[in-house]
């Protein structure tokens, strides 16, 4: 190892020493936005189910190894994780990195996680990108949650129940997202949009 790869293993090490009661709030929220359980992400990290709950009650001090190990299942950097909530500046920058991707089951609808992650239980949002025919599939949230769709290029159709609405480039579809709802690309063009879902919204009649 170098001097530049020893300072930055040093690095890590002091950040993993340090670590308050931020952690296991943050990874408690990487796991939501991803729609993950304990067990999941146990499977996906190797990482005890016991010891992943001890981290987000804070109830332990993980290893820099435990913590990469979540960091990789998770898809965020290392330093993204370790970053101490304290010592955030007001002003953050995400990168393409350390933004979280979801992908719908035909594999032709990703969903970029650029909400903060620390509102993701109530507030949510991402930006959309779709190929043609790509269908995005959801079970309903919670009572009363919103679901709005801006369109920023192709054309998308959102279903929900009997009703199906379509939008173009420069239009927004809101819709309760409290129940079974499909947003799909329709057109020939692909298609590409911003999600805001709203998860504690006023119950509509």
């Amino acid at each position: 190892m170098g001097v530049e790869g020893k300072e930055r293993h040093r690095e890590l090490e002091t950040g993993a020493q340090v670590i308050s009661g931020h952690l296991g709030k943050t990874i408690q929220r990487l796991r939501k936005a991803y729609n993950l359980s304990l067990s999941e992400l146990a499977e996906q990290s190797g990482v005890a189910k016991s010891i992943i709950s001890q981290i987000e009650r804070n109830e332990t001090n993980p290893t820099l190894a435990t913590i990469w190990r979540l960091s990789q299942a998770l898809d965020v950097s290392i330093e993204r994780v370790l970053a101490s909530s304290d010592e955030e500046p007001f002003i953050e920058k995400s990168t393409r990195a350390d933004t979280p991707i979801l992908v719908s089951e035909d594999g032709k609808v990703r969903l970029a996680i650029i909400g903060w992650l620390k509102t993701i239980e109530w507030l949510q949002w991402y930006d959309v990108q779709a190929e043609p025919g790509g269908v995005l599939d959801s079970d309903g949230h919670q009572r009363g949650s919103i679901e709005c769709l801006s369109v920023l290029d192709g054309e998308f159709e959102v279903e929900v129940g009997d009703i199906v609405q379509r939008a173009k480039a420069g239009e927004t579809l809101r819709y309760r997202c409290d129940r079974r709802h499909t947003v799909r690309a329709v057109g020939t063009k692909p298609g590409h949009a911003t999600m805001v879902c709203i998860l504690k919204a006023a119950v509509m009649d």
